[in-house]
């Protein structure tokens, strides 16, 4: 083989891995851009469905026990009410009417802290606003007569009695409410309980605020539809609609 020879050899070779070393710098910044617009996609179909479909709440409180345990995680169908209409026995989340949460300073976070929870909240995989929302069963419509006690100790709807077995009362306690109340929900609003009924600081507690314990559709953020974890208190959670069976009818 003469000099030429072993020269052509070399640049042929150096050649041959310039091209195999160009492309695999290619292929890495190929890889690396599907990557992004597959996380900017992802990010994009988790923000819409937290917008518009579903997003998660935890529960701070003890008033929707044993139903919601607190610390619980849920899932909100964000389509009620504007899609899909509110029943009776929904668990509703609502923003406050006004004055029935009390005021909560603001926690100082570090900036990657807070960054991170702002990403977070952005997709739905967390909810920094729980603390200033409220979650609790709907038991009147617009219209809607709600009366308690009877002699049984039960509250009715327009009439019909209601055998509540998602109610939680302290032992001996027949009466489904500590005080007595006869309200006539207006149009456009909502009375809302907790099912954890001695501990709950709901619709009948809050007659002295602007709104006299109403809640304003228009407050609703969605129903509640699953609890998502802890895994061990997963379940779907349901209305009872034979609960509320022929409250509609006693109502036209």
């Amino acid at each position: 083989m003469t000099e030429e020879d072993t020269r052509t050899s070399h640049d042929d070779g150096a050649e041959a891995t310039t091209t195999a070393s160009t492309k695999r710098k290619r292929g890495i910044l190929l890889f690396l851009r599907d990557l992004l617009i597959i996380f900017v996609v992802a990010v994009l179909v988790s923000f819409l469905i937290k917008t518009f479909l579903i997003r998660s709440f935890f529960i701070p409180s003890q008033s929707m026990e044993e139903t919601l345990q607190v610390d619980d995680r849920i899932i909100v169908n964000e389509l009620v009410p504007d899609v899909v209409p509110l029943e009776h026995g929904d668990v509703v989340v609502f923003q406050d009417p006004g004055g029935w949460l009390p005021a909560t300073p603001e926690v100082e976070q570090p900036p990657l802290v807070a960054a991170v929870d702002w990403f977070l909240a952005l997709v739905g995989l967390s909810a920094p606003d729980s603390n200033d929302h409220l979650v609790k069963r709907l038991i009147g419509l617009p219209g809607d007569q709600v009366v308690c006690c009877n002699a049984l100790g039960q509250m009715s709807v327009n009439g019909v009695p209601l055998d509540e077995p998602y109610v939680v009362l302290p032992p001996g306690e027949q009466k489904v409410s500590r005080d007595d109340f006869d309200v006539t929900v207006p149009e456009g609003s909502l009375w809302v309980m907790g099912d954890n009924r001695y501990n709950s600081k709901d619709s009948r507690y809050n007659r002295e605020t602007p709104r006299e314990g109403f809640v304003p559709i228009e407050n609703i953020v969605g129903k509640a539809f699953v609890v998502s974890w802890p895994v061990s208190n997963w379940e779907w959670l349901g209305n009872y609609p034979e609960v509320f069976a022929g409250v509609d009818e006693a109502s036209d």
